[in-house]
C-alpha cells in the first residue's frame, strides 16, 4: 500500500511554537514515520515556503516530504492559503497521475480541499482529518476569528465527500454529527506521544528551589497561557516556564510574545515568568520534566498534545476541560481538569496540587502508565493503517482497537 498524506501549512520538517506550527506538525511527522516503519511508504505533500528546498527530502524511513509549489515560496500564514489552493490541487493531481497512491489523508481543512480536487478525478479515496473545526473556531473566538469565509462551507462538502473522517477525540465526533457527517463514516483515533523520547526518566531542565509550573505551546491568546499568567498573582513563591513562540533571541519581535510579557510585568508577575522561545523535540522532554506541574489550558482544543507529552514524562496536568483533553486528561487521576478562561479556578487548582506531593507523585505515575498503555505512535499507526485498509479493501494489519467507541445521536 502506497499513503500520499496532504498537510497543506504543517510541515513535518517545521521547527515547532511558531503562528501555525504545533500539534499537526508533530500529528504528521510521528504517523508517516511509523507508518514507514511498518513497511508502508508515505509521501508528505505540503506547501514549499522555501525557495532554496529539495522538492523531496526524505525524513524517515519509508516517509518523505514533497515540497509542492502553490503560490510564493516563503512563509505566509495558514488563514491567507486558499488562493492557492488551486494551484495546490492541480500538482497533487499532475503527481499522483504519475505516482498513483492507494489513500490519501488529508490534515486540515485546506488539505482536505486540494486532496479531493485532485484525487476525486482519479478515484482515490481520501480520509480526511480535521484537527479543528471551523465551527468551533468560529464559536470560540467570534469576530476575531481570522478563518476565511469560506472555511464552514468547505468542510461541510468534505464531510460528505470524504470516503472516511478520522477523528481524534469523542468531543470531535459530536461537533461532526451535529455538523452533519455520517457518523459511519467516522473512526475515532487519538493523537499519540512518542513514548520513547518522553519518559519519566532523564535529564530535567535545571531549576531553582521556588515551585515551576510550565506550559507550552504556540503563544496565540486562545492557548490560554495569558490566564497562567493571571494566575500567578494568587501563586506567590512559584515560577512560571513557557516554552513556545519564536526564537528566543528573536521574542522581541514576536507580537504574541510582547503581549503576554507586557501582561506579566503589568500584573507584577514578570521576575516570575521566563520564556524559551522555540524548544526542539529533543529538548522539550527535559523541559517538561524540570516542572512540578504541566498547564494546558486553551479555550478550546481539538486534541493537544503537550498533555499526553507531560503525562509520558510523569508529570500531573492541569488542563481546560475542553475536546481532546477530556478524553486523554482523567480528572482526579492523571491530573486535573478546570474550565477555560478562568484563571481564579486554575489557581485555585494549581495551588491545591503544589501543595501535595503525594498527590503530584500519584497523578504523574498514572499519567506516564496511561500515556504509554494507550497513545503511542505504534498503536496508533497500526489503527490508521486498518482504516486504510478497510477503505481499500485489503486485508487488516491489526484490529484498531485504540478506536473509541461513541454513541452519538443526531
Amino acid at each position: 500500500m502506497r499513503v500520499a498524506m496532504v498537510s497543506e501549512h504543517a510541515s513535518p520538517l517545521a521547527v515547532l511554537g511558531g503562528e501555525d506550527a504545533g500539534g499537526q506538525n508533530v500529528h504528521v511527522a510521528a504517523l508517516a514515520e511509523r507508518l514507514g516503519a511498518r513497511g508502508v511508504p508515505v509521501v508528505v505533500h505540503t506547501r514549499r515556503d522555501d525557495a532554496g528546498a529539495p522538492r523531496r527530502v526524505p525524513f524517515a524511513r519509508g516517509a518523505e516530504v514533497d515540497h509542492v509549489d502553490a503560490g510564493p515560496p516563503k512563509p505566509i500564514p495558514k488563514d491567507e492559503l486558499l488562493p492557492h489552493m488551486d494551484a495546490f490541487a492541480a500538482q497533487l493531481r499532475e503527481q499522483w497521475e504519475r505516482e498513483r497512491p492507494d489513500v490519501v489523508h488529508a490534515h486540515f481543512w485546506m488539505s482536505a480541499h486540494a486532496a479531493l480536487r485532485a484525487a476525486e478525478p482519479l478515484g482515490i479515496p481520501v480520509v480526511q482529518t480535521f484537527h479543528a473545526l471551523g465551527a468551533v473556531k468560529r464559536r470560540h473566538q467570534g469576530a476575531a476569528d481570522p478563518s476565511p469565509p469560506q472555511r464552514l462551507d468547505i468542510e461541510a462538502s468534505v464531510m460528505r465527500r470524504a470516503r472516511r473522517i478520522v477523528a481524534t477525540c469523542s468531543d470531535e465526533v459530536f461537533e461532526l454529527v451535529r455538523l452533519g457527517a455520517d457518523r459511519r463514516r467516522i473512526t475515532v483515533i487519538p493523537c499519540g506521544v512518542d513514548v520513547e523520547r518522553f519518559t519519566p526518566r532523564g535529564a530535567a531542565l535545571a531549576r531553582g528551589k521556588r515551585l515551576r509550573l510550565v506550559a507550552a505551546g504556540r503563544l496565540v491568546e486562545r492557548k490560554g497561557i495569558d490566564d497562567v499568567v493571571r494566575a500567578l498573582t494568587e501563586l506567590p513563591g512559584v515560577d512560571l516556564l513557557v516554552a513556545g513562540g519564536g526564537p528566543r533571541e528573536a521574542l522581541a519581535d514576536d507580537p504574541n510574545a510582547r503581549r503576554l510579557m507586557a501582561l506579566a510585568a503589568a500584573l507584577d508577575v514578570r521576575h516570575r515568568v521566563t520564556f524559551l522561545g522555540q524548544v526542539g523535540r529533543a529538548d522539550m522532554p527535559a523541559v517538561l520534566r524540570s516542572a512540578d506541574v504541566v498547564t494546558c489550558v486553551p479555550w478550546y482544543e481539538p486534541f493537544g498534545i503537550v498533555p499526553l507529552e507531560a503525562m509520558a514524562c510523569g508529570r500531573p496536568v492541569v488542563a481546560s476541560a475542553v475536546g481532546g483533553m477530556i478524553d486523554t486528561v482523567v480528572h482526579d487521576v492523571t491530573g486535573v481538569h478546570v474550565p477555560p478562561r478562568n484563571p481564579h479556578r486554575l489557581a485555585r487548582a494549581l495551588r491545591e496540587l503544589l501543595a501535595d506531593d503525594a498527590r503530584r507523585g500519584a497523578l504523574g505515575g498514572a499519567g506516564a502508565w496511561r500515556a504509554r498503555r494507550r497513545y503511542g505512535w505504534d498503536g496508533i499507526a497500526a489503527a490508521t493503517l486498518d482504516v486504510y485498509c478497510d477503505l481499500v479493501g485489503a486485508p487488516l494489519r491489526r484490529r484498531p482497537v485504540l478506536a473509541l467507541p461513541v454513541e452519538v445521536t443526531a
